[in-house]
């Protein structure tokens, strides 16, 4: 994904009328690296979560303690209450969520590139889409696809959502 990419998603939020917040814990921050670096961001950018523990993914986005314990912090439970936790939070009416394992080494049995995602869409109920994936390389190849990944699949999951599907 080029800089072009990354203007076509602000290019889309702004079309949309959209306003995204980020709650990140592996890709730590950069989703919103990624889209502050093109002028105009300010305009579709709300927020952005960095939470790595455990204790500030509840402390700052009320993920309960229990889905942490009975799914892991890498799961897409964890990552779909961190996404919702950041629009309960905040005027935007979309955010994205990642949690997982950018490596080098595995986290028990969770291979290194295992990154959860949740895209969250304001509404009555709130909207989510969850999805795991695993990406290869280093850790800094692994941070860098799954947030451009997260920040392109915000339409995918907007157009959906817009046609009534869910989950």
């Amino acid at each position: 994904m080029s800089i072009d990419a990354v203007q076509a998603v602000l290019d889309y939020l702004k079309e949309h009328e959209l306003l995204l917040t980020t709650a990140e814990s592996c890709t730590a921050g950069r989703m919103v690296a990624l889209l502050s670096e093109i002028p105009g961001s300010g305009e579709v950018l709300e927020s952005g979560y960095v939470v790595y523990s455990p204790t500030a993914k509840q402390r700052l986005l009320r993920v309960s303690a229990d889905t942490i314990e009975q799914f892991g912090l890498t799961s897409v439970q964890v990552a779909r209450e961190m996404a919702v936790g950041a629009l309960q939070d905040s005027p935007a009416n979309v955010a994205v969520a990642t949690t997982g394992v950018a490596g080098p080494e595995p986290q028990g049995d969770i291979k290194p590139g295992t990154l959860c995602f949740a895209w969250a869409f304001a509404g009555e109920p709130i909207a989510v889409f969850t999805r795991t994936l695993h990406f290869d390389g280093d850790r800094e190849a692994v941070m860098h696809k799954s947030s451009l990944h997260g920040l392109e699949q915000v339409r995918n999951f907007h157009q959906r959502w817009l046609r009534g599907e869910r989950a």
